[in-house]
């Protein structure tokens, strides 16, 4: 070896030497990764509030309380209009609308912020009788008994229920709404109904030409002198009304199935339930005995759901998880639960119109059902408690005495404990059970008598379901118990 060829080797022995040595200055070539493990804790609570509307006098502003479901606080209030009469949230529970005693219409967000300055306004013409508002995914409409000939003599009442010369459904858009449409309909119109999504179909649901705005609210006195009601699809699409459809007498409430293939109209002095094909926009009648698979199918006979004499049925919610329609009979002291599930083809299923009558307490002017289907319960106006119906065994499992006569039971569920909030007109007090002991979980007071109560969800992630307020009078129960068709409707709706 030669001096070049050592210098050579040297120089490539220290480079990889210094090579080795870059190498081990980095460390380890392996280094495990360490992920913590984090408790997630348990589940979030239900996100829904509890929306209410409550009032001192006619001349007073109302107020609006926001009530947070988990904790059962009072999370936000603030003044609306003075003496609201009627109270409803949208569709997505998100905004909610009070019509007050001195013509406007107040629009709010359903929010634990809410502020005074989110307070919005706006008027209705001043001849304007409304009865009812209906809030869908946009927009606000409402029930008028005078909206668009207000100079006729038989206004608010027509001398012939055919005619569609007075009444008229009112469209609002906007934020506030603003009225853009009157559209003619049959007089004495009482709730408006509909998906409010897709230019989709509308219905309205009208009394004809009753003799006053308390005769639906007895029975046999008045029964010989009652029109049939009359039910006006609307098209979403361009606001044109379709053929009416005969009803049964003293309609004073309606409500669609969870897809909006049906819609099922509460006839209180026919003690019946009318029900509508919406696609074919005609009462559910005319189907096949069998389906496209030969199996049986079962329609209600004349396109009616028949109740027992003497039921008086005046408020329903229908229950996804059962394909239930439960119904609260304010003459009979009854809710009837009903089977109107459909097969896969939209038809009604075999067992469609099956029946159970469950008595429960005096007046039951409202009903609720747990978003699983496992219970119902009912607002007795006369008794002044709650029910509460086991729907599986379909017997009543539990009274509970609240405060004052009440008239409206809304709930909230979807964790072990759900609640359900119990509002009295003539009471000051919100009364909240809790679901999973069936016991009353406490009481809130608000300024003033409440009006309405609302919930935002039923079960933490669809909206309200309840979108048509309910004004007492025109066959909806009084806010006191008792009234007659001699009442003046002032009376029936006196606090």
């Amino acid at each position: 070896m030669n001096f070049y060829q050592a210098r050579w080797r040297l120089i490539e022995a220290g480079v990889a030497f210094g090579a080795a040595a870059l190498i081990a200055g980095c460390g380890n070539n392996y280094r495990p990764t360490i992920t913590p493990v984090s408790n997630p804790g348990p589940p979030a609570q239900v996100t829904s509030y509890a929306a209410v509307v409550s009032s001192t006098s006619s001349t007073v502003a109302g107020t609006a309380t926001i009530i947070d479901y988990s904790g059962d606080s009072v999370m936000a209030t603030a003044p609306i209009g003075p003496g609201p009469t009627s109270f409803t949230l949208n569709s997505g529970g998100t905004d909610g609308f009070s019509y007050n005693s001195d013509g406007t219409i107040s629009q709010f967000p359903v929010a634990s912020t809410l502020q005074q300055n989110q307070v919005l306004f706006s008027t209705v013409p001043a001849t304007a009788q409304l009865v009812n508002l209906f809030a869908p995914a946009a927009g606000l409409w409402a029930a008028d008994l005078c909206g668009t000939d207000p100079s006729t003599a038989e206004c608010p009442w027509d001398s012939d229920p055919l005619t569609m010369n007075d009444s008229a459904m009112d469209v609002m858009i906007g934020n506030p709404p603003t009225l853009v449409y009157n559209i003619p309909l049959a007089p004495t119109p009482v709730a408006l109904v509909g998906t409010g999504s897709g230019g989709g179909r509308f219905f309205a649901i009208s009394q004809g030409a009753v003799p006053s705005a308390v005769a639906c609210n007895a029975r046999a006195s008045v029964t010989n002198v009652i029109p049939n009601g009359i039910v006006t699809g609307v098209e979403g699409s361009n606001y044109s009304t379709d053929l009416p459809i005969t009803v049964g007498q003293c309609p004073v409430y309606a409500l669609e199935n969870s897809d909006s293939s049906r819609l099922f109209v509460l006839n209180r002095d026919s003690d019946s339930i009318s029900v509508i094909n919406t696609l074919e926009d005609a009462l559910d009648e005319n189907c096949p005995a069998t389906n496209q698979n030969g199996q049986k199918i079962n329609c209600p006979p004349n396109g009616t759901l028949q109740l027992p004499a003497g039921s008086g049925p005046v408020y329903a919610e229908f229950n996804v998880a059962t394909n239930q329609l439960v119904v609260s009979n304010y003459d009979g002291g009854t809710i009837s639960v009903i089977d109107t599930s459909e097969d896969e083809y939209g038809n009604d299923s075999s067992t469609f119109g099956t029946m159970y009558t469950i008595p429960v307490g005096n007046n039951p002017a409202s009903v609720t059902v747990l978003y699983d289907g496992s219970r119902a319960y009912t607002a007795n106006q006369t008794d002044q408690t709650v029910s509460i119906v086991n729907l599986s065994s379909h017997t009543l499992e539990k009274t509970l005495s609240v405060t004052g006569h009440p008239r409206t039971v809304v709930s909230t569920q979807n964790s072990t404990q759900g609640k359900v909030y119990v509002a009295s007109p003539d009471s000051n007090i919100l009364t909240i059970l809790r679901t999973d002991l069936d016991i009353v979980d406490t009481i809130i007071p608000m300024v003033g008598n409440v009006v309405d109560v609302r919930v935002s969800s039923q079960n933490g992630s669809t909206g309200n379901i309840n979108t048509v307020s309910r004004i007492p009078g025109y066959g909806e129960p009084c806010n006191l118990p008792g009234a007659a068709a001699t009442a003046s409707l002032a009376a029936c709706q006196a606090q």
